[in-house]
């Protein structure tokens, strides 16, 4: 079995070469942004798509004229790449996984990529990485890498500039230390219900320094824009974001660790964050109703994290030799698991689930995981079929791992 992982690090650059990275980003982003106005007005004018071989092959022409001269300072393997981005871009919009590419903009994911692993040299030893026309640059070594190199993405993010370095190694198809089954049902009170009673609090990292980073964005607002005021007032703002998300990061990865390592076969809901995270606003002929208290339900959703935790789980648990079960969530807090009554009327509160036929009482969320988990034994057993008529029976989702012949 193939293992593909990356390990990520801090950078520790020198002045010129923390200018020669932001030039580097800013090179891949011009690029980028100029491939795509060219897509677009070939496509406004009936043409086909340019495909990466076509556009590839005006980086030359762009090199040679005046104005983009200083393309030629920016390797050109990273320049490639940005297309190679572009294309990608547009195969999740055509696949409809992912919205138009938009243009990018200075300050937001910057970032380039040297994806020759011939052209990179890691001395782990001294803490040091070479990158072509870089350099050496040191790094905060925090763990050591595994596997064979195959590409390195340098990025900036919270005024700070990281370095993932992706690895290939090969490893024996593991085996399950655990052997129990659990279903888990996610919320906003309760971050993880399981099916045995377990639950584990949200994080609530966004709501925790809601207040104060409001209060650092009017301060921000009040400051003449681009002015050194204003630059300040933005970067506290920014390590204020960078806070929030590395503090989300780390539960939900201490969270998908524990649950991988404990559980074989973990059954969840396949919940769709984007559609549950849709705006009541309407429209101005139509407009919407309880905006203000959809709107809450809303920041709470995207502050639990839902996506990055089931991404997580499903590639730890194959990791570890388990299984991933997404099945669909309709009435899975209505049904009584224990005589299979579906009603509304079972649900009396947000917490309380009592049946009205046999008057089964226990916790909502406990009886959504039960009967979570009990959808999927039934989808593995026979490939239970959803009320779509699709079969709900899935592969395990697989996220940085390959599976050779």
């Amino acid at each position: 079995m193939i293992r593909l992982q990356a390990f990520k690090y801090e950078l520790m650059p020198t002045g010129e070469q923390e200018r020669d990275m932001r030039r580097f980003a800013g090179s891949c982003r011009f690029v980028y942004n100029k491939a795509l106005a060219i897509q677009k007005d070939n496509h406004a004018q009936g043409n086909k798509f340019i495909g990466y071989v076509g556009m590839a092959a005006n980086l030359p022409v762009w090199k040679r004229e005046a104005s983009m001269k200083w393309l030629k300072e920016a390797p050109s393997q990273a320049l490639q790449h940005a297309l190679k981005d572009l294309e990608k871009a547009y195969k999740n919009f055509f696949e409809k996984r992912a919205g138009f590419p938009c243009f990018k903009r200075k300050g937001c994911g910057d970032s380039f990529r040297y994806p020759d692993p011939k052209q990179i040299r890691l001395d782990e030893a001294n803490n040091r990485i070479l990158l072509p026309k870089l350099g050496w640059l040191r790094y905060r070594n925090s763990r050591r890498v595994q596997g064979d190199l195959r590409n390195v993405t340098v990025s900036q993010s919270g005024g700070k500039w990281y370095v993932a370095i992706q690895t290939q190694c090969e490893v024996e198809q593991p085996l399950p230390t655990a052997t129990t089954a659990i279903g888990i049902d996610v919320g906003i009170a309760r971050f993880v219900t399981m099916s045995d009673g377990a639950f584990i609090a949200p994080l609530n990292s966004f709501k925790k320094h809601q207040r104060r980073l409001a209060r650092y964005q009017r301060r921000m607002s009040r400051k003449v824009k681009f002015s050194s005021n204003w630059k300040k007032a933005k970067a506290r703002v920014q390590k204020m974001h960078t806070r929030i998300a590395n503090a989300r990061k780390d539960f939900l990865h201490k969270t998908t660790t524990t649950i991988s390592k404990n559980h074989a076969l973990v059954c969840i809901e396949d919940v769709q964050v984007k559609n549950m995270s849709r705006s009541a606003k309407g429209t101005v002929e139509q407009p919407g109703s309880k905006v203000r208290q959809k709107s809450g339900l809303n920041r709470a959703i995207v502050d639990q994290g839902w996506g990055e935790f089931h991404r997580q789980l499903g590639y730890k648990l194959a990791w570890n030799g388990g299984m991933l079960l997404a099945v669909p969530s309709h009435h899975t807090s209505q049904t009584c698991p224990a005589c299979g009554h579906v009603s509304q009327d079972n649900r009396r509160t947000q917490a309380q689930f009592l049946c009205v036929d046999c008057g089964y009482k226990n916790h909502a969320d406990v009886v959504g995981a039960i009967n979570i988990l009990a959808r999927g034994h039934r989808v593995l057993a026979c490939g239970e079929l959803a009320q779509s008529g699709c079969s709900m029976k899935q592969e395990p989702t697989v996220a940085t791992m390959q599976t050779t012949a």
